[in-house]
């Protein structure tokens, strides 16, 4: 048990030093998205390219969901909503006003 509260304390660690990686691979997914080219987010998952409509909706639920601007976000219950399928994810604003402001 402790083990796992180690990895996960240090994973957490690793994630906040990494801060500005995660921030390039927003700003990819988001160009990869434009560019109708998310197979290359994918291209390592059998899974995930067998389902490339699934793919398209979390990205573009996940770029709604660290949009700058709060109003912006949809609410968790929406974002499961979108999740799942049963609501329409519409095309997200570009968050690249996200990246350029850090």
């Amino acid at each position: 048990m402790k083990n796992a509260s180690r990895i996960t304390i240090q994973r957490n660690f690793e994630i906040n030093a990494m801060q500005e990686h995660l921030i390039v691979l927003a700003d990819w997914a988001c160009d990869c998205l434009k560019e109708g080219k998310l197979n290359l987010l994918v291209e390592e998952d059998e899974e995930a390219t067998e389902d490339m409509k699934r793919v398209e909706r979390f990205v573009m639920v996940a770029i709604w969901c660290i949009q700058e601007d709060p109003s912006l976000r949809p609410g968790m219950k929406k974002v499961v909503q979108m999740l799942e399928g049963s609501v329409q994810v519409s095309v997200p604003p570009d968050p690249s006003s996200f990246i350029s402001t850090i």
